[in-house]
């Protein structure tokens, strides 16, 4: 969030309020003023803030974490009235973050919410932090929903099973899963093959697509095969550049 609110400071004009707990960033006035307000210091709690954040004429609104119905609720009424609201959820992927939504409201009020969500939702993106091959850091594997027509549809109609199958089939579009984050990350060498699978949202669908990838380059299939790994080639010779094991 951080990242995307200094963009937004950098590249336009406008006012930006964040409610967070704790500040954890303080943004600089660059092309916005950015007004940052933390939970028990600056407002009693981010209902409190949120509900009289209209009155100051925002561009761009930042809540730090939804917690309650309440907090959930305000972030969709700023997006029915044109403002930009950027806000985390935890949530393991993009699906479990709108079963999270979902189950915020009562049974009665989710046929509404789906199609409050199909109207107003640009993206989802869940993010975790895989250990790098030689443990000195970690390296951003992220799953992107991004609402277009047919995602939107699939939204409206509550079918959130289909939305991970969307993710998986519009790579063209921007969008990807996990699984599909983490295979590229394991076949550019920047993670294990342990690793990849340990963090993987279904463990069979990876393999199975790192097995593919494999079966599609020769090479990388003849490496794979028998034990051997782009590590240690037969030939003796040094791993190539992002290579990685099984």
């Amino acid at each position: 969030l951080a990242a995307m609110i200094g963009h937004r400071n950098e590249n336009s004009r406008g006012h930006i309020i964040t409610v967070e707990d704790p500040i954890e960033f303080v943004h600089q006035h660059r092309g916005c003023i950015v007004t940052q307000r933390e939970v028990g210091i600056d407002t009693e709690s981010f209902e409190v803030a949120l509900k009289n954040m209209l009155r100051q004429a925002p561009d761009v609104i930042m809540i730090g974490e939804v917690r309650t119905r309440e907090a959930m609720e305000q972030a969709i009424t700023f997006a029915e009235t044109g403002h930009l609201c950027l806000c985390t959820l935890h949530a393991n992927n993009a699906n479990q973050a709108l079963d999270r939504i979902l189950h915020f409201f009562p049974a009665d009020r989710h046929q509404q919410l789906w199609m409050d969500l199909s109207l107003n939702l640009k993206a989802m993106v869940a993010q975790q932090l895989i250990p790098t091959r030689d443990g000195q850091g970690r390296r951003a594997c992220v799953e992107i929903l991004l609402n277009t027509p047919l995602a939107a549809d699939l939204i409206r109609k509550g079918d959130v099973a289909a939305v991970k199958d969307l993710m998986r089939q519009s790579t063209e579009q921007g969008m990807q899963t996990f699984d599909q984050a983490l295979y590229n990350l394991y076949v550019s060498g920047d993670i294990t093959y342990e690793d990849a699978i340990a963090h993987a949202d279904s463990a069979n669908d990876l393999r199975l697509l790192i097995k593919l990838g494999a079966d599609n380059n020769p090479e990388q299939m003849r490496k794979i095969a028998g034990g051997l790994t782009m590590q240690e080639d037969a030939s003796g010779k040094p791993p190539p550049r992002g290579s990685y094991r099984r």
